[in-house]
């Protein structure tokens, strides 16, 4: 095999087997209900007061469970976790639509936490483990990743706008029913998709030893924490434009007739910021002080102008770059993690996000109620500010990988997977590791991919020591 054709045959054999991933993410986005859920709310018996209830035990769920989740599903089966999630989804939508009083739908919107709790950072890994075991790199996380998002973005806009006319035609109620079709075909999406193998390549350890790396990782990892703190930060600040965003319109009396456009607007962002990411060079600095920089100079029109186009601009443009900066981020954390962890420490970027974003809710909501929100508009731009400088420090940690393709006379590199923990050990026969070091000697992929199953054999035999009880002479 040429160079050529094997460069063509990396993204078709990529597209086979995340054309399965990008449909399930796809079809458990479709939810009808989404744009109408308030309406519906007061129809049973919502106030202000219950809604904050029902939203504090939403908040509760999620937190709990995403580093718990994640683990699972190193452990387990990032699938098969999904097809638990997307369980969820449907219970809550289930009985959501069949809720008539206030608890009941409380005990729904608990369930739904559920499933955003067990999808946390779940997918993100699955695409990274998957690029990697077919090229070898993460070169190309973020153009695959980003079209994962396209995908769901598209999902939720044509879901939100046929939402409202469904909810027109007939009530609020059916739009609950009218989901539950697509969460029962992404779960069935989720069970035909080919899960990787790469976080199951090292040997299996104990439970306590799994959560004490897991956790020592996010705590004290090198570079880790930075990371994490620019995607629970991006994240935080995301959710903050989907939760308060249309306050600006209506401190500036809009149009009930913008919401519709306006929201579809910023849910939209997402697809495009993913097809953008595939677009840019983001191991290029200059890109990354552009981004760094154009994040808080977008928030300005928040604080600084009267004008609900200028507004209505600013937060697009805000929620694209924060879909193109949290695909960076999550590409910085998951090349410094091992692939046995990966879950799990992407699931604590989504408990640190909501540790954060609750009492900077509590701070900016406060703060608006007495002074307005444009100028509570500040806080959202020190945010930015704080994003911008992270993004910058944690990119000029790493180091791109150039990617070589092997040729034919070369071991292949799922061969080399297969014997990647004997040779680590020092177990492997002589004739064969020299076979596997004149493949790492032509094949930078393949040599990342044995660092971080390294970065794993490393901190496994850290943790065994640590949590090893001394034995003193004499006890």
């Amino acid at each position: 095999m040429t160079a050529a054709p094997a460069v063509a045959a990396v993204p078709r054999a990529l597209a086979r087997r995340l054309v399965l991933l990008q449909l399930a993410v796809g079809l458990a986005a479709m939810g009808f209900w989404v744009p109408v859920e308030k309406l519906f709310m007061t129809q049973i018996g919502f106030t202000p007061r219950t809604v904050a209830i029902m939203a504090a035990a939403y908040a509760a769920v999620v937190p709990l469970l995403e580093v718990p989740s994640g683990i699972l599903a190193d452990r387990w089966s990032r699938s098969r976790l999904m097809v638990c999630a997307c369980a969820a989804l449907f219970a809550s939508t289930l009985l959501g639509g069949l809720s008539t009083n206030v608890p009941t739908y409380i005990a729904a919107a608990m369930i739904l936490g559920v499933y955003f709790a067990l999808s946390s950072g779940t997918v993100d890994s699955v695409v990274y483990d998957v690029v990697m075991e077919e090229t070898g790199s993460s070169e190309q996380y973020e153009r695959w990743v980003g079209r994962i998002r396209i995908v769901e973005s598209g999902a939720l806009v044509v879901s939100a706008l046929a939402g409202g006319v469904l909810a027109g035609w007939t009530s609020p109620r059916i739009t609950y029913f009218a989901s539950l079709p697509f969460a029962v075909l992404a779960v069935v999406a989720f069970l035909r998709f080919a899960e990787p193998r790469l976080h199951r390549a090292a040997e299996p350890v104990a439970l306590r030893r799994h959560v004490a790396l897991t956790y020592r990782t996010m705590l004290r990892g090198s570079g880790i924490r930075q990371v994490m703190l620019l995607a629970a930060l991006v994240g935080m600040l995301t959710q903050a434009v989907f939760e308060f965003g249309p306050l600006w319109l209506v401190a500036l009396t809009a149009p009930a007739v913008l919401f519709g456009p306006y929201w579809a607007g910023v849910v939209g962002t997402l697809g495009v910021g993913g097809y953008l990411t595939g677009r840019l060079d983001l191991d290029r600095r200059p890109v990354v002080v552009l981004l760094a920089v154009a994040t808080p100079a977008a928030t300005l029109a928040l604080t600084l102008t009267r004008s609900l186009a200028a507004v209505v601009a600013a937060q697009v443009v805000l929620a694209l770059l924060l879909a193109i900066v949290s695909i960076r981020a999550g590409k910085l954390l998951h090349d410094g993690v091992a692939a046995n962890i990966r879950a799990g420490v992407s699931s604590g970027v989504g408990t640190l996000s909501w540790v954060l974003f609750l009492p900077f809710s509590l701070v900016f909501g406060w703060f608006a109620r007495s002074h307005g929100v444009s100028t509570a508009g500040w806080f959202v731009t020190a945010v930015a500010l704080l994003v911008g400088l992270l993004l910058v420090a944690s990119s000029s940690r790493r180091r791109p990988v150039a990617v070589a393709e092997p040729t034919d006379e070369e071991l292949a590199c799922r061969e080399l997977v297969e014997l990647v923990t004997d040779y680590l050990e020092g177990v492997l026969p002589p004739h064969l590791r020299a076979d596997v070091l004149d493949h790492l000697s032509g094949c930078d992929g393949c040599t990342e991919y044995v660092r971080q199953i390294g970065l794993t054999v490393d901190a496994l035999r850290r943790a065994d020591l640590q949590l090893t009880p001394r034995v003193t002479p004499g006890s």
